[in-house]
């Protein structure tokens, strides 16, 4: 089974970690993890001003502050991924990918809120459910 994991660096995406690892067997890692960071793109200009290597060191730096500790978490929990960068907007790119990448199942953390809280703030989890055609596993 071919699983993606939607991280954001945050506790719930430990979470999510803690809920991969402990249900390793029956989850059937025997295909793929797939970790995946997505960045939002720089805003317009910045590029410009701070130059293009610049930027991209940039997203190299946080896409390292995110998916390294995760990777050293399931190394040591002795579950294999492939981890994966994209910069774009969230929602689509984890739907595209998961496209691309022929996954069975979407994993990710979920911040829980209530229907005040998504209504202000969006989720992310509740489009990428809408959008999904793979079952998509929400961990809170």
């Amino acid at each position: 089974m071919n699983i993606l994991l939607a991280a954001d660096g945050s506790t719930y995406t430990q979470k999510a970690l803690d809920f991969i690892v402990a249900n390793k067997q029956s989850l059937d890692l025997q295909s793929e993890l797939l970790v995946m960071h997505v960045q939002m793109p720089l805003p317009t200009g910045f590029n410009v001003v701070m130059g293009f290597e610049e930027a991209q060191k940039l997203h190299a730096d946080e896409s390292e502050n995110i998916l390294g500790p995760i990777q050293k978490f399931l190394d040591e929990h002795a579950v294999a991924c492939r981890c994966v960068t994209k910069i774009g907007e969230i929602v689509n790119e984890i739907i595209e990918t998961s496209k691309i990448e022929h996954v069975h199942m979407i994993i990710m953390g979920t911040h829980g809120r209530d229907l005040v809280g998504r209504a202000i703030m969006g989720s992310v989890a509740q489009k990428v459910v809408a959008e999904s055609t793979v079952p998509v596993l929400l961990v809170k």
